[in-house]
């Protein structure tokens, strides 16, 4: 698209094979953006006419792989304004950088006592490695903490600061809440103390302009799936003279320069930190989305991703009980939400039914959401290939599920369509006339809706670990007629409703007849595992191991 031309969206959404022939409202660009024809066509130009491995043969393949190679690395410098391509290491991804950082310039420069700082509004991964290296080095984590609009504390955070503090990690977007952080008045405030900054940039670079030098920033991260490039390529982005005086976290081949038994000396950064095969086709895929992304006017883009933010928050704000998470001085990307009596992994599978895609979760920010007193969230962020039609399409699904909950549910005994059955008839055999997989789902849900909460065995301990929601179990051995009864209850209808199946199935059986194969046959022969999320067949999966174990006890 010329940059002279008026964006828009609905042209922009024909560069994206996956949704240019498909009714589907993708609001979870947060998580991973779609990929346009330019990156899919560069990934594929570079397997069918340049594959080989850079650095390492003389023949023309290797040559033009390795031009094409550190074209992208001299692509992603002048993206982000380095200073030296020397300065861009590839990496997998953001996570993979910050544990890169972690551990080289944790094993250079953080000791006893010192202190490394972050904030609230952390993903796990701006968290999780840095408690690691607090604990080998004896270092103290600080937490900067949020106020209660979703912004960081900036009064606290200067008061976190000292001369102890040799790190401060910090996101420049929430990745659940949007909220962007004063990471340039933040980064100078570090520095007076003498502090190193890490930016994680995963949320931020597909939305601003990113000028390293002018931020001054000593680390900066960001993921190539979260800017319409390839999944598992991602860049870090350091001083030179701080990767001068780094050493390697992994070893292996590209990262050396002479090895014998005694000892190995290493090659200078970037090759330093990229120990064996790099991700060749990644990088360029990279270069190819960074491409087509400048190609759009900046400020149109930015100005189209606004107004749609505002007008998301303006539509969402008319769904009865809906409440928006925060309301930071500035948002960009992405609004959280949630609703009143509807759990957000319900309202996840809900919406999916209508074509409707978006996150819900704790999004990878556990204390975020504690801090907040929320198990989680349910989240729509957008891309360039979103316009109002999508926000339209969000909002009546979610009236449209809303209406859903507010009619009588039916009897167990009436067919979802109306006919009546005997109400005998077990909840399996009801499943089963379904037709579809949607229609068993939606019926499995609402078994559950119509089931009450079990408040006497909804207690700590009889709470079932290895859940990502909230399952409580409980059991009975008979020991007159050697049965054992469970009972399950959970606070997202989808397992409540898998739970209310299990014990359907269980019911009369001894610890002999309980045999996990034949569970697992029955959620296959409905077709229902294959349509769980991931964490929802964890779920499910961790329920029929505790029943297993259970019956186990009593054999």
């Amino acid at each position: 698209m010329p940059k002279s031309a008026p964006f828009d969206s609905a042209r922009i959404r024909a560069d994206f094979p996956l949704l240019a022939d498909s009714d589907l409202c993708y609001l979870d660009s947060a998580a991973t953006t779609q990929k346009p024809s330019a990156v899919i066509d560069a990934l594929s130009r570079y397997y069918r006419q340049d594959n080989a491995n850079v650095h390492r043969a003389a023949h023309r393949l290797s040559r033009q792989a390795t031009e094409a190679f550190e074209q992208a690395r001299e692509r992603v410098q002048h993206f982000i304004n380095a200073a030296h391509s020397s300065e861009i290491i590839w990496t997998r991804g953001t996570t993979e950088g910050i544990n890169l950082v972690a551990h080289s310039f944790g094993q250079l420069a953080i000791t006893e006592g010192d202190e490394i700082l972050i904030s609230t509004l952390e993903h796990h991964a701006n968290i999780v490695p840095w408690q690691l290296l607090a604990q080998r080095s004896g270092a103290k984590l600080r937490v900067i903490p949020m106020l209660d609009n979703g912004d960081l504390d900036q009064e606290a955070f200067q008061s976190l600061l000292n001369p102890r503090t040799r790190l401060l990690a910090l996101t420049q977007v929430s990745n659940a809440l949007g909220s962007v952080n004063p990471i340039e008045t933040m980064i100078e405030q570090a520095h007076r103390v003498g502090a190193k900054v890490l930016i994680d940039g995963a949320q931020a670079v597909s939305h601003f302009p990113i000028d390293v030098q002018a931020l001054d920033c000593d680390f900066y991260l960001f993921s190539g799936h979260k800017l319409y490039g390839p999944t598992g390529i991602g860049v870090l982005y350091g001083k030179q003279a701080l990767l001068q005086a780094m050493p390697p976290w992994q070893g292996g081949g590209e990262m050396i320069e002479q090895v014998s038994f005694e000892s190995s000396s290493y090659q200078p950064p970037p090759f330093r930190f990229e120990a064996g095969t790099p991700n060749i086709a990644g990088a360029i895929g990279l270069a190819a989305a960074i491409d087509y992304l400048e190609g759009f006017d900046r400020g149109q883009r930015l100005n189209h991703e606004q107004q749609l933010l505002r007008y998301a928050e303006q539509r969402l704000k008319t769904v009865p009980g809906l409440q928006i998470i925060g309301n930071p001085g500035q948002r960009i990307g992405l609004v959280p939400f949630v609703i009143d009596g509807l759990h957000n992994f319900d309202l996840g599978a809900l919406l999916d039914q209508q074509g409707i895609a978006i996150r819900t979760g704790h999004h990878c920010a556990m204390p975020l959401h504690q801090r907040l007193g929320l198990d989680g969230s349910a989240r729509a962020s957008f891309g360039l290939y979103n316009h109002r039609q999508d926000v339209d399409r969000l909002v009546e699904g979610l009236l449209n599920l809303l209406a859903d909950e507010s009619t009588p549910t039916p009897d167990l005994s009436d067919q979802a369509a109306g006919e009546t059955r005997a109400t005998s008839q077990p909840l399996l055999d009801s499943l089963l006339s379904k037709p579809y997989w949607k229609t068993r789902y939606a019926l499995l849900m609402k078994a559950a809706q119509q089931q009450p909460e079990d408040p006497e065995l909804r207690l700590p301990q009889n709470l079932l670990h290895g859940c990502s929601s909230r399952v409580w179990m409980s059991h009975h051995y008979d020991i007159e007629t050697a049965e054992i009864r469970f009972r399950i209850d959970s606070d997202t209808r989808i397992i409540k409703g898998l739970g209310m199946l299990l014990i359907e199935q269980l019911q009369h059986c001894s610890p002999a007849d309980i045999d996990p194969s034949v569970l697992q046959h029955r959620f296959a022969e409905l077709q229902l595992d294959q349509h769980l999320s991931p964490s929802r067949s964890n779920g499910l999966r961790a329920i029929i191991d505790e029943i297993v174990a259970v019956a186990a006890r009593y054999r």
